[in-house]
């Protein structure tokens, strides 16, 4: 089987070229306008980023993206659905308010922004999984699988469920409804480590479920209520919350791979990740440590297995930053998304989706200068 295409272009840029004139090129030199998307709803699925995060993509890449569909006679819209934790996304409402407040606009990026599934996040649709090994419906946000085209656009980071976010996760996970999601991560049950421990009342404070209760000043989690979202996870400071085991992890990266197989199939899709301010953690937190890699470049596929994987090999080719997560982190992995988050592995995650068939992690890799 042939290598999947995977297009490449670094962060530098000349005098007088910015690095959206860059983006441009990029994702036409990938064959973005092989799509015919002459009057056509296209679906732009992003992460608005959760307020107080600062790593999450500006919408100048959004916009870039949606001029280029335009230009071709697309009709496009920025959109995500809604998230299970607490937070400023987990409404309609309130997400509009958090895209707005970080920078989305109909204005500043020259489309509308519709969330995928609705005022409460109830607004899905139930879509077969050809192949579904886990699942054999995902519970879509209802906007996104009314639209003709798909195009994701990501920021390529680390996750402490996942090892990473990219295409896979941006897509599956993201346009999972709230009860998509539920399903997606409700394998995974986080337990607490009592002797690390601290009693600060932060993983409460990250929990929509109301699972997390202190005896004695020690964090225990209530499985019959926790969903397994994993926001308590990164939201504790002294690495006391982690799943009870790989297989949690690993169950989470194959439903979230079938969720994507149910959005993509059927329908043109065309993929873009930006991998900069590669942060340990997913742009949900509200808050982003510092990026655990230089900045490497902006890559574009067909592929979104294939799109995946050739950023995995790029951030684990870069050297670790000094001055982050990464360098705490000891030991002889040199692994950059295991070795950050060790009870992790990603390799489930680029395996079950070649086993869907949603792609192939492997890959030709074209420079675009």
């Amino acid at each position: 089987m042939e290598a999947s295409k995977v297009y490449f272009t670094d962060m530098r840029c000349k005098v007088g070229t910015s690095l959206l004139q860059k983006l441009e090129k990029l994702i036409a030199r990938a064959g973005i306008g092989r799509i015919d998307f002459r009057g056509k709803y296209v679906a732009i699925k992003i992460h608005f980023g959760e307020p107080g995060n600062l790593a999450f993509l500006r919408p100048n890449f959004a916009k870039t993206v949606a001029d280029k569909v335009k230009s071709l006679g697309g009709r496009p819209f920025l959109t995500d659905c809604n998230t299970l934790y607490v937070g400023r996304r987990n409404n309609a409402l309130v997400h509009l308010d958090a895209a707005y407040e970080n920078g989305y606009s109909p204005f500043s990026t020259g489309c509308q922004i519709i969330i995928g599934d609705g005022l409460k996040g109830t607004d899905d649709l139930d879509v077969p999984v050809k192949g579904g090994k886990y699942v054999s419906s995902a519970k879509i946000g209802r906007a996104i699988m009314d639209a003709d085209v798909v195009i994701s656009l990501n920021h390529f980071k680390g996750h402490e469920i996942t090892g990473f976010g990219g295409a896979i996760k941006n897509v599956g996970m993201g346009s999972g409804s709230r009860a998509g999601k539920m399903v997606m991560h409700n394998e995974g049950k986080p337990v607490v480590n009592a002797g690390r421990c601290t009693g600060c009342l932060t993983c409460s404070r990250h929990c929509a479920q109301e699972a997390i209760s202190f005896t004695d000043g020690k964090a225990s989690i209530n499985h019959d209520l926790c969903v397994g979202c994993g926001r308590c996870i990164g939201g504790c400071n002294f690495d006391a919350i982690a799943n009870e085991s790989g297989g949690s992890n690993a169950a989470v990266n194959y439903k979230m791979a079938e969720y994507a197989k149910a959005v993509l199939d059927g329908r043109p899709n065309f993929h873009i990740s930006v991998v900069n301010q590669v942060s340990p953690y997913c742009d949900c937190h509200g808050e982003n440590d510092a990026a655990v890699v230089p900045d490497i470049g902006i890559f574009a596929s067909f592929d979104p297995v294939a799109l995946d994987k050739a950023c995995i090999d790029a951030v684990n080719a870069a050297p670790g930053n000094e001055r982050s997560l990464i360098a705490e982190r000891k030991g002889k992995n040199t692994d950059h998304f295991t070795r950050i988050h060790p009870a992790t592995d990603w390799r489930g995650q680029i395996a079950h989706a070649e086993s869907v068939g949603l792609g192939s992690g492997d890959y030709e890799l074209i420079r675009v200068r």
